[in-house]
């Protein structure tokens, strides 16, 4: 990140899979009104998904399918919200796939899709170390040029 710029981590942990009738009868369940509200008070949020069978992981779509719940909050949380996607994948292409598919959710969502650069991944397993850790230098680089543009993106408000 930018020296003077903050990224916030969060998690997909403990989301449940989503279930209109769960919705229904128990609201929103905490750990999805956090992220939710996470989102929401961000400049811009950063997606950040490997690639699963050349699309997108069904429990990060499930992810954002709460998120989007009830209907009224979608412009709380995504409406014009600067949204950029990264990810890294095991295979030669990276996660373009899972990129491609991403956007016609944000599309519906609203979001303000940043398409001012792209950090696709291959070979992840050169990239990461077997505890997740970025050991790759050109990728690192790589990765500190797309935050600092997606930054300087939101603040001058181009997204």
């Amino acid at each position: 990140m930018p020296e003077d710029a903050r990224l916030e981590i969060l998690s997909i942990a403990g989301i449940p899979l989503y279930n209109a009738d769960e919705e229904t009868a128990s609201g929103i369940p905490p750990t999805v009104a956090g992220l939710k509200d996470a989102m929401a008070a961000a400049d811009g949020v950063l997606l950040v998904s490997p690639e699963y069978n050349n699309g997108i992981p069904g429990v990060f779509k499930n992810a954002i399918d709460w998120a989007s719940r009830p209907p009224a909050d979608i412009g709380r949380v995504f409406r014009n919200k600067p949204i950029a996607l990264i990810g890294a994948s095991p295979g030669g292409f990276g996660t373009i796939l899972s990129q491609n598919a991403w956007l016609s959710v944000l599309r519906t969502l609203e979001a303000n899709f940043w398409a001012g650069g792209r950090l696709m991944v291959s070979g992840a397993g050169k990239a990461f170390d077997a505890d997740g850790n970025l050991t790759d230098d050109a990728v690192r680089d790589r990765l500190a040029i797309f935050m600092s543009d997606f930054v300087g993106a939101i603040r001058a408000g181009h997204t």
